[in-house]
């Protein structure tokens, strides 16, 4: 055991010697001769190879001969039987033994992984736990879960002397045999014969031994996802994990979404769309979470809190990044507790329309909902209301602190006046700024509708605010029209209002066009549909169909085809839904 304090206020428990005596003798000499060997994680045994032992920060081979059948005969004749997931134990250890098998069943390699009960582990969640809400652990394999779940599991029992039932599936909480390990202190331990029938043993739990809390290890089918939520309805304090390492993780999985909520698309009105600066139909929470507070474990000794469930949720589906509490504990078992932004950032990409549109959800003051109304003013001079002035003057907005310069002038090749300053009615800013960056346009975006050299807008709104053309029309300042507000028309507006040539075959597509996160993902998909179209589609006017890829792909591969005067269109049924591209 390390020789620190954090190590002597976690008391932990292995009993290794019952998991060395299982393995051949010159493997277990192996083991008991390393330096290393209390931080020993698991030991694997594959047949025709050297064993391997793994430790948290290597790994070792242990001895020059290669596993033959007998060495894996020795483990199997020494250990419990091995249930539907190939998982056995030792009795009254938490040490789990998972078998490789070849086609026809046989076992060819085994591995055996270490369990330790880690007293004390919980501690810097402990006030989490004491508030009887449902709690969700999430992380990458090996973090640490499992552990905490048993832990947990005893402090509820022993320390708040609640009703505890384990839904213990592998064996791998409680351990293997019928006698339950002492690492679980008062809870109960429920077996699962199989485990696709986990989730009929959560409902049996509930329906016959009257638990105050259930605890379960790895949710991870619809079914296990349903029981968990009649569970808590009933209410009845849920402990479990999941599959998955974030709280985006869930969000985008369908079959565990439920397990947070889980999402639908609605469809806005005309005003409420206006007002959040987003498409008429987006994402939003269901239902009320089946856990109030999700954990997700980063590293052994650094895990990030979701208090609010539902507030986290919502916040992604806006997108505006959460701002979680970061819990850890240094070597000397002092916990620290800050409120910090992650390093970083989750991808999320879940807003946006449904199915074939998605966009990037819109950032700044409207977005973030910090937006302040203004105080009434009187008339301009132009006659016209000040509220709608206000109104183009929130269309697009700016931090505080922005204000806008005098106009800069540089000659252009043909004597024109650059940069041209705009004025973006109604249009999303990124995908103007992610054209003028990507193209090297000479625009400058304004807020300040009398320093405009011209309105953009779309033409959906110029059909409905004639003011807008008449305000524009007495200070004299030229309004443009965008069908629509994709970076094709926009590329192609701003190229006309700068005078630049139109081609009848559009130049090779610059991909950071289309691209949102940059991603390898994305770039290959956007070169896929490139390549189609230049070396198919144009030159020998044959429609393509391309690879399945997600809504969000699909939406960038639209909008590229678009760029080269091309139709396209989406078929086929989820996850398999692809684009068509048809010729001329």
């Amino acid at each position: 055991m390390p020789n620190n304090t954090l190590s002597q206020r976690m008391q932990i428990t292995d009993d290794i010697g019952k998991l060395l005596a299982i393995l051949p003798p010159d493997i277990r000499q192996q083991i008991e001769q390393h330096p290393k060997q209390d931080r020993l994680i698991e030991v694997v045994m594959d047949l025709g190879r050297l064993p391997e032992a793994r430790f948290p920060d290597e790994a070792v081979y242990l001895g020059n001969t290669p596993i033959s059948p007998e060495d894996l005969q020795h483990c199997i004749e020494r250990v419990g039987s091995f249930s539907g997931d190939n998982r056995a134990g030792i009795e009254r250890t938490l040490h789990r033994i998972s078998a490789i098998r070849n086609r026809t069943g046989i076992i060819i390699g085994l591995t055996c992984r270490m369990g330790r009960a880690v007293f004390g582990t919980i501690s810097m969640i402990r006030d989490l736990v004491e508030t009887g809400q449902s709690l969700l652990l999430l992380g990458r394999p090996g973090v640490g879960k499992t552990t905490a779940l048993r832990e947990i599991a005893r402090v509820l029992a022993d320390d708040f002397n609640k009703r505890v039932v384990i839904i213990d599936t592998s064996n791998e909480i409680a351990g293997d045999g019928d006698i339950p390990h002492p690492a679980i202190g008062r809870a109960r331990r429920m077996q699962v014969s199989r485990p696709e029938l986990q989730h009929q043993v959560m409902i049996e739990a509930v329906e016959n031994h009257m638990p105050e809390v259930i605890v379960i290890d790895e949710i991870g089918t619809e079914l296990e996802a349903l029981a968990a939520r009649t569970i808590a309805e009933r209410g009845v304090q849920l402990v479990g994990t999941a599959h998955g390492n974030r709280i985006d993780n869930l969000i985008k999985n369908p079959t565990l979404s439920d397990l947070v909520g889980g999402i639908q698309a609605v469809t806005l009105g005309d005003e409420e769309a206006r007002r959040r600066g987003s498409q008429k139909t987006v994402l939003e929470r269901k239902a009320p979470p089946t856990f109030e507070i999700a954990i997700e474990m980063l590293e052994r000794q650094r895990w990030v809190i979701h208090e609010n469930v539902s507030h986290t949720v919502d916040m992604l589906l806006r997108g505006v990044e959460p701002n979680p509490q970061v819990r850890t504990v240094d070597e000397n078992a002092e916990l620290t507790i800050t409120q910090e932004k992650l390093d970083k950032p989750p991808s999320y990409g879940l807003t946006g329309t449904v199915g074939l549109e998605s966009v990037p959800r819109p950032t700044g003051l409207r977005a973030s909902g910090r937006m302040t109304p203004l105080a009434p003013m009187g008339l301009n001079q132009g006659g016209f209301s000040s509220d709608f002035e206000r109104l183009l003057d929130e269309s697009w907005c700016q931090p505080e602190g922005e204000g806008e310069s005098e106009k800069i002038r540089i000659p252009g090749p043909n004597g024109e006046d650059f940069p041209v300053y705009v004025y973006p009615y109604g249009i999303g800013r990124s995908q103007l700024e992610q054209v003028i960056d990507v193209l090297n346009l000479p625009v400058v975006l304004t807020k300040d509708l009398s320093n405009a050299d011209v309105v953009l807008a779309l033409r959906s709104h110029l059909k409905n605010e004639s003011k807008l053309r008449q305000i524009a029309r007495v200070r004299q300042i030229p309004v443009h029209g965008v069908k629509s507000n994709t970076i094709p028309q926009i590329t192609r507006t701003l190229r006309r209002l700068l005078g630049m040539d139109e081609v009848k075959i559009p130049e090779t597509a610059d991909l950071r066009l289309f691209t949102r996160g940059g991603n390898d993902d994305e770039l290959e998909a956007l070169e896929e549909a490139r390549l189609a179209v230049e070396q198919i589609v144009l030159p020998k006017g044959q429609p393509v169909e391309l690879l399945p890829r997600s809504p969000q792909v699909r939406k960038m591969q639209h909008e590229l085809v678009e760029h080269y005067r091309l139709q396209s269109d989406s078929f086929g049924e989820e996850p398999n839904r692809r684009l068509r591209i048809y010729p001329a």
